[in-house]
């Protein structure tokens, strides 16, 4: 592989920045235009010194860190040069690199340099960038765990089954005569296909625990109009986000907002009040307001607490009967004549929502440091896996040669090693690493 560098921190005014080259002239390129002899160094070491040019100008006073293959994040030799935070500087400082004969790194390019040549896998990798995107401390967890090696644990003894059940199938099937290999049956493969698929059904539902921690729930506050849904957005977000006025209809289209809670992400979509109008823009947002419940993945439903319920009511709980749902009783400062969740938005008293939300999501917290799938392409690959296995136990139930049943088999096998990385197309691949920032 030829040699790539690239600025790996932001490039914008601060105290230093990093360019990090890579590849097996990377501590002969960065030693042409070092003040210092790095060739000799030893790996995991730091000079100080200067970057000069050309001519022999001083251009930044510096500190050159040397790994030296494998022991380094791409298994190359790798050099980082820490200089002063100035983007002038810094580019300068990566043009002399450039013109040492080194090539500009692609985005993702050193995280995909350290996967092809087998440091980590191709989970590990995605778990990389869920750490770099992690926005709190549990979302990090589940990377870290990821990072760990956590996904390889999960499949790993799949494959280790399924490589032995595949081949003793092929051996009895070619070599009948050898005695040194177990003969399978239906009798004996079909109750190992029954526990590899209810083993597979509890690892995807795991991962759906797993990507509501990292991706959040998409949450709609719905209620008839002016009983308090923007209030409660605002005190939810804590800040004013919504306009609140006394008059009904305030809230006109969807209006969003993200709030972080211990070990739980909403994003909020405060809608417009739900109830017959004549009025041809405010059916506009009403319409969104029911699209917005039919997408959410849970609905805070508002109800006035100091009021009976009234047909509008009914219909909005009829509505939401069928989802993942909480009812909320607004307006506990004129009173309340409902059981249930009673808050007051108005004055930020919310204590008892969140309260529910953290006691209706508290299984998550305990998944949090358990091995998981942790992206959509990972889950679906296993879901893949799932139906080839389910495929198989299906023709041991009709009896068919298990010469065929290994074909199912297979495709199951397939998709469990394209999870780890270890069966995969170039274009995934890009696809995949393309979404990294440079220098990572």
């Amino acid at each position: 592989m030829d040699t790539i560098a690239v600025i790996s921190t932001a490039l914008q005014q601060s105290a230093i920045s990093l360019i990090r080259v890579s590849g097996s002239e990377a501590i002969s390129m960065v030693n042409g235009i070092f003040s210092r002899d790095l060739l000799s160094q030893q790996s995991h070491t730091v000079q100080y010194g200067y970057i000069v040019d050309e001519n022999g100008e001083k251009i930044d006073e510096v500190l050159v860190t040397v790994f030296r293959a494998p022991k380094s994040y791409t298994k190359e030799d790798i050099v980082e040069i820490s200089c002063h935070g100035g983007p002038f500087v810094t580019r300068r400082v990566l043009a002399l690199v450039l013109s040492q004969g080194a090539r500009l790194a692609l985005p993702g390019e050193f995280t995909q340099r350290a996967f092809l040549n087998g440091r980590i896998d191709l989970a590990q990798a995605e778990s990389i960038q869920d750490l770099l995107e992690a926005t709190n401390g549990d979302q990090s967890s589940i990377a870290m765990n990821g990072l760990r090696g956590s996904v390889k644990t999960l499949v790993d003894p799949f494959l280790e089954g399924l490589v032995q059940i595949i081949s003793n199938i092929e051996v009895n099937i070619d070599y009948p005569e050898y005695d040194d290999v177990n003969v399978l049956t239906e009798e004996t493969l079909l109750p190992m296909t029954k526990q590899w698929i209810a083993e597979m059904d509890e690892i995807l539902r795991q991962a759906q625990t797993g990507k509501v921690i990292r991706e959040g729930i998409k949450t709609a506050i719905v209620g008839k109009p002016n009983v308090g849904k923007s209030s409660l957005l605002n005190a939810l977000l804590e800040e004013e986000k919504a306009i609140v006025t006394p008059v009904a209809g305030t809230t006109r289209d969807i209006v969003e907002g993200e709030v972080h809670l211990p070990g739980l992400t909403l994003h909020l979509l405060d809608t417009a009040g739900i109830h017959a109008t004549e009025d041809l823009v405010e059916q506009i947002g009403i319409d969104r307001s029911y699209k917005a419940v039919q997408d959410s993945e849970l609905v805070l439903v508002v109800l006035d607490g100091s009021a009976e319920l009234d047909e509008e009511d009914r219909q909005l709980l009829e509505m939401t009967e069928g989802k993942n749902r909480l009812v909320v009783y607004n307006k506990t400062d004129q009173g309340c004549i409902h059981e249930g969740i009673q808050i007051c938005a108005k004055d930020q008293d919310i204590r008892q929502l969140l309260d529910a939300l953290q006691e209706k999501y508290a299984d998550y917290q305990k998944q949090i440091h358990k091995p998981m799938l942790t992206n959509e392409r990972q889950i679906g690959l296993m879901m893949q896996a799932r139906k080839a296995m389910v495929r198989a136990k299906e023709a041991l139930e009709n009896h068919i040669e298990l010469d065929l049943v290994t074909i199912d088999l297979q495709q199951c096998h397939r998709c469990m090693m394209e999870i780890i990385g270890a069966y995969s197309k170039e274009e995934l691949l890009d696809e995949i690493f393309s979404r990294f920032c440079l220098g990572k």
